[in-house]
């Protein structure tokens, strides 16, 4: 189950980065500044995996016990 959690928000963090996408990409153009790729993209994507991991986690903890 944990390894479908930090897929599904890994997805999640791409999703928020794809927001402002085309702004960013019109940025770079101008004046090319990897950290929109090497930075801000992975950032986004291990931050919405771990958020993921974190919420999946309180979860189980916060179940009640059979």
């Amino acid at each position: 189950m944990g390894c479908l959690t930090t897929a599904l928000g890994a997805r999640a963090g791409l999703a928020v980065w794809a927001v402002g996408v085309r702004g960013r990409f019109l940025r770079f153009e101008a004046a090319p500044d990897w950290s929109v790729l090497y930075a801000e993209l992975p950032l986004a994507v291990l931050g919405g995996a771990a958020a993921a991991l974190a919420a999946w986690a309180l979860l189980r903890r916060l179940r009640p016990r059979r």
